[in-house]
């Protein structure tokens, strides 16, 4: 036996009184998705210099080891800004390794 109703008027009112739940349904989830969206975190480059070159001392003195984004905290205490043309240079040209980590080159649009 059915759990519907026998009758077409009443299955029509089902229908519609189902439509409008799903309507509202929808609305409610567009809504709890562009709250979401919006609470999600953006990396927000830092106001200081959006990328940097670490170096690592060989023989006392300084040697270019890799480009970093600004804010990355494994660029370590040795290192300077770059310009965002600097540091692709440097990454295409200059024989300068990326961070595994930050992605500098990502960030630059550099393909591999």
């Amino acid at each position: 036996m059915s759990e519907l109703p026998p009758d077409l008027p009443r299955l029509r009112t089902l229908e519609h009184w189902l439509v409008l739940s799903l309507d509202r349904v929808r609305r409610r989830i567009a809504e709890v998705e562009t709250r979401e969206a919006a609470m999600r975190s953006v990396r927000v480059l830092p106001e200081g210099p959006g990328w940097v070159m670490s170096y690592l001392r060989v023989g006392g003195r300084p040697v270019a080891d890799s480009v970093h984004m600004g804010d990355c905290a494994l660029a370590g205490p040795q290192k300077r800004p770059l310009s965002s043309d600097d540091a692709r240079r440097a990454l295409t040209e200059g024989g300068i390794r990326a961070c595994e980590i930050c992605r500098p080159d990502s960030e630059l649009g550099i393909l591999e």
